[in-house]
Order: structure tokens, then C-alpha cells, then sequence
């Protein structure tokens, strides 16, 4: 390599780290810092946007705030999930059948912040629904939109420059996944341009698949805390305030995605239809979570 390609690369390097401290500094900051204050861990709730239609989908992405959510994370429907499990992947569908994209989900983030302007919302997904949609024209959107940041799975840090490093100009935190099989000598590569918190997959494999020990869990987050000064969310198969507890002891936050979709698909009708009752259940259930996580540090 020249030596004018090194000098592009540490300059490009210095450029997203420079990028992603000034998007580190909104909504994601300030509520881990507010968390931090109050000495608790925060809960991050995942809903797929437009599941089971885009007004309930609405309703119940407006009322998580006051029932205990910290942080927002909405799935951008994409008709291969290759990394979520059957709950996840169903709740994908069922949005794309009731005629969600990603337009719609950009406009879904719109129409909650007209009534919260501090609740922090990552968008989760993949890139391929980005890329036809156009990145810098999602980029603006997005922001434009109220999103805080993005959770891109399946764009590894080799392609910052694709998603990661353009989000990071635009002031979009790009959170990053890390999991039991990142070791030390691959986790600098992964967190070189990581902002907003890091997320920890606690288990090998797709979303819904089991759980980690808090050991395990513990061991992990230390870990990473060697490498990074970032908040730690620790997700995947954590379906009950006590598991959402015990996570919240460990890490900065737990990341709650599978129980509250399979909530959502317990409230549906056998045409898919959502019952009367589904928002407030689903909400009460988010209580449990948010009444376990505040509680879990005595």
C-alpha cells in the first residue's frame, strides 16, 4: 500500500472517529448519561415497524415511553431476516403484508416525535432495503425524521464506508453487534467506528435463540469495557423482568425483542387481525420488563 493510501486511510479514520463523537452527542447520550445518574440499567425495546398495521404499530410505539422504555429500537421490515429468528421474522412479514416500507417506517418515526422529542429510536435492520432506497437520501430522511441511529446487521466493519461512515457524517449513531465469538484481536476492528452503545449478542445464532448465562454475561460486558468507554446493551433471549433484571445488574442496558413481538402475535385474531385489547397488553407487559430492569439494582 502507498503511502498516500495509508495517509487516506488515518485521515478517513480520524474523520469517522471525529463523526461519530459528535452524533454520540443527542438523545443516545444524554439518556445513558441520565440512566448512569440514576444508577440503573435502561430497557431497549424492539418492535418490528407497521406489525401488525402501521396505526397500531403507531399507538403502541407511542405508549412504550410511558411504560418504561429507555430506548426504541424499530425493525425495518425486510423480506429476508436472515438473522432474526421466527418470531421476529413473522412479525417482518405480517408488516410487509399490511403495506410497510421503508418510507412508511421513516414517516412511523415522524409522526412519534411530534409527541416525544427525547425518547432516543434506533432503526434495525438490513442493507439491502437502504441501498434501493438510496443512502444518502435515507441518511437525510432518517434524520430529518427523528432517528438517533441505526443497527445495520449485515455490514461488517470492512464496509464502513458503505452505510457506517456516511451515517456517522450525517450525525446517525451506527451501533454495532458484537458477540461471544468477537475476540480481543478482532473487537478494536469492530468498535473503530461504533457510537451511541455497543450491543452484545449474548448468544450465537438468530434472535429468540435461548440465553446466556449471567456468568457468561458478565464476563462479557467486562470485556468489552476494557475496550470501550461505550454504554453496553446486552439482547437475545430475554423474555421476562426477572432475565431483563438480571441483565440490567451487569450491562447499561437489556435489550427486550422477541417476548414483546410474540405479545403482539398472542393479540391477534386468525386473520392476523389486532384485537381491541392489544396495545394495552402489550404495554402492561413492558411495564413487567421496565418494573424489573429499575428494580434490579436495588
Amino acid at each position: 500500500m502507498s503511502a498516500a493510501a495509508v495517509q487516506s486511510g488515518v485521515h478517513e479514520g480520524f474523520e469517522a472517529g471525529q463523526a461519530a463523537r459528535a452524533a454520540d452527542s443527542g438523545r443516545l447520550a444524554a439518556k445513558f448519561g441520565a440512566l448512569k445518574q440514576e444508577g440503573r440499567g435502561g430497557l431497549v425495546t424492539f418492535v418490528s415497524a407497521g406489525d401488525p398495521d402501521y396505526a397500531t404499530s403507531l399507538k403502541l410505539i407511542q405508549g412504550l415511553p410511558a411504560a418504561g422504555a429507555d430506548v426504541i429500537e424499530i425493525g425495518m421490515p425486510f423480506t429476508d431476516p436472515m438473522a432474526d429468528g421466527p418470531s421476529i421474522q413473522a412479525s417482518s412479514l405480517r408488516a410487509l403484508k399490511s403495506g410497510m416500507s421503508l418510507r412508511r417506517t421513516i414517516q412511523l418515526v415522524q409522526e412519534f416525535r411530534a409527541t416525544d422529542a427525547t425518547t432516543p429510536v434506533i432503526l434495525m435492520g438490513y442493507y439491502n432495503p437502504i441501498y434501493s432506497y438510496g443512502v444518502e437520501r435515507f441518511l437525510t430522511d432518517a434524520k430529518a425524521a427523528g432517528v438517533d441511529g441505526l443497527i445495520v446487521v449485515d455490514l461488517p466493519p470492512e464496509e464502513d464506508v458503505e452505510l457506517c461512515v456516511p451515517a456517522l457524517n450525517a450525525g446517525v449513531n451506527f451501533i454495532r453487534l458484537a458477540t461471544p465469538t468477537t475476540d480481543d484481536k478482532r473487537m478494536p476492528t469492530v468498535l473503530q467506528n461504533t457510537s451511541g452503545f455497543v450491543y452484545y449478542v449474548s448468544v450465537a445464532g438468530i434472535t429468540g435463540a435461548g440465553s446466556a448465562t449471567e456468568d457468561a454475561i458478565s464476563f462479557a460486558v467486562e470485556r468489552l469495557r476494557r475496550h470501550t468507554d461505550l454504554p453496553v446493551a446486552v439482547g437475545f433471549g430475554i423474555t421476562t423482568p426477572d432475565a431483563a433484571a438480571a441483565v440490567a445488574r451487569l450491562a447499561d442496558a437489556a435489550v427486550v425483542g422477541s417476548a414483546i413481538v410474540n405479545r403482539i402475535a398472542a393479540n391477534l385474531d386468525e386473520n392476523g387481525l389486532a384485537s381491541a385489547g392489544l396495545v394495552d397488553d402489550v404495554l402492561a407487559f413492558v411495564r413487567t420488563l421496565a418494573d424489573g430492569v429499575r428494580a434490579a439494582r436495588g
